[in-house]
């Protein structure tokens, strides 16, 4: 096994295993609503984990030069479909970075900034989420503060499907088909829809074997 499932900690099971939402009136665009993606799924790519140690390794260099790294980075995790060996993905590392404060955007935004990440999201409902993108190589980074229950959730899927094939192939199916649902191509928030069934499905299992149901 890959790991453990994740304790709890102070972190209860019941926000571990709640699917939260953020609220639907809040504007979380930081600069406009983008123009609209098209999902685009394609084969698992060898070249993922490296691309993430690469971006991971750049973003420790960033906030530690700026000398705020030391002091807030507590964390950085490759998860998604990418951190999935196998598993056919959008062609997007996505990355958790915990931090001690996500509200304090100037001890990391700025910094990030300056090597080529737009900030991008901004949720205060949603566990005080922020998103900043990367272009090229396209990198999703997601902000999060310590004790997060989606830092957990996170861990326990991504591990879920690294050790269990059916599941991963289930939830490669139902990726495939989303992004296939369309004939001109399955818009971002229409592709994750698309996929939820899916995911709360393979979630109830993973919950239940880590015994937080």
């Amino acid at each position: 096994m890959r790991s453990n499932p994740p304790a709890p900690g102070p972190v209860s099971a019941s926000d571990i295993t709640r699917h939260h939402e953020a609220d639907p009136r809040e504007n979380p665009w930081v600069d406009g609503t983008p123009w609209p993606e098209t999902a685009v799924v394609v084969r698992a790519n060898p070249d993922w984990p490296a691309r993430y140690a690469e971006a991971a390794r750049q973003i420790l260099e960033t906030l530690e030069a700026a000398s705020v790294g030391t002091t807030i980075v507590c964390t950085l995790e490759h998860v998604g479909s990418t951190a999935v060996p196998g598993l056919a993905a959008k062609d997007v590392i996505d990355i958790d970075l915990t931090v001690g404060d996500p509200t304090d955007e100037a001890s990391y935004v700025p910094a990030l900034v300056a090597i080529g990440y737009t900030h991008v999201i901004r949720e205060p409902s949603w566990h005080e989420h922020r998103m900043l993108r990367l272009a090229e190589p396209r990198v999703n980074l997601h902000v999060f503060g310590r004790d997060c229950p989606e830092l957990i959730r996170h861990r326990l899927f991504r591990d879920w499907l690294i050790e269990h094939p059916a599941d991963r192939q289930r939830y490669e199916s139902a990726k495939f088909a989303a992004a296939a649902s369309s004939v001109d191509g399955v818009q971002t928030r229409e592709y994750n829809a698309a996929k939820e069934r899916v995911i709360h499905e393979i979630y109830g299992r993973a919950f239940l074997a880590a015994g937080l149901i």
